[in-house]
């Protein structure tokens, strides 16, 4: 059983910073997410600048702790954005297929309802 994965782009982050935080924050806040995808072993940038953004709701720390994580392992930061309840509750050794699939689709709605938030 597949999670689905979200495809974005830099659109999607640069519209997610602006919607998330402050004007004043923005520049400063694309260059620290702009390090990440800079060495060779980071994978899906974009992606990931995105889950680090989610995780961080709005926190410009917690945005920087996201980063210095992805950089040593990015399926941390993924786990923790797109994968939430799914992470904590279902156990690789799971066999009830209903509850796998229940809560992959909670995670997948609650990402979704964030992504497409609009601006308050």
């Amino acid at each position: 059983m597949d999670q689905p994965t979200p495809n974005v782009s830099t659109t999607d982050v640069d519209r997610v910073i602006a919607r998330d935080f402050p004007a004043a924050e923005v520049s400063a806040l694309r260059a620290a997410l702009a390090a990440y995808g800079t060495k060779t072993w980071h994978r899906e940038p974009e992606r990931v600048r995105l889950a680090a953004l989610k995780v961080a709701g709005g926190n410009v720390a917690r945005l920087r702790e996201a980063l210095v994580i992805a950089g040593q392992d990015f399926r941390d930061v993924l786990c923790a954005a797109e994968y939430p309840r799914y992470g904590k509750e279902i156990n690789p050794s799971e066999k009830n297929e209903t509850k796998r699939q229940l809560v992959i689709d909670d995670d997948w709605r609650q990402y979704r309802e964030w992504f497409e938030k609009k601006n308050a």
